[in-house]
């Protein structure tokens, strides 16, 4: 399974796309390849601050919940609408159309604290 090298990674499988103050957040296809076809996410209110290891929500699975870890501390700045009516997006395109939430970054240094795409491959095996 290939993991895109220019994201970042948590152990709790959320990646994360720094772009300058703005990080786009999801989980890994790994993660969503684990909990099967998703049928539901949920996401706190745009304008919620949050700080990093903070729960931003969650995603049903048809048979499991499970939380989702906020990897950075800032603002909610955008919720992924789209995934209200297509949670599928998420196992469709973990890295793409299935991001699931924007945050204004409150220290982008933390981001250089996150896994790699090597150390998140090694990790998972």
């Amino acid at each position: 399974m290939d993991f895109p090298v220019e994201l970042r990674y948590t152990k709790e499988h959320e990646w994360i796309r720094l772009d300058g103050d703005i990080a786009t957040i999801g989980i890994t296809a790994f993660a969503q390849k684990e909990l099967g076809d998703i049928v539901f996410v949920e996401i706190e209110e745009e304008g919620s601050e949050m700080d990093a290891d903070d729960v931003f929500g969650t995603v049903e699975a048809v048979k499991t919940v499970s939380e989702l870890y906020m990897p950075l501390s800032g603002t909610i700045t955008e919720i992924n609408e789209e995934l209200d009516g297509a949670p599928e997006l998420v196992n469709e395109d973990p890295y793409g159309e299935g991001w699931m939430v924007r945050i204004k970054v409150d220290d982008p240094d933390e981001f250089n604290e996150l896994l790699t795409a090597a150390d998140y491959g090694a990790m998972v095996g």
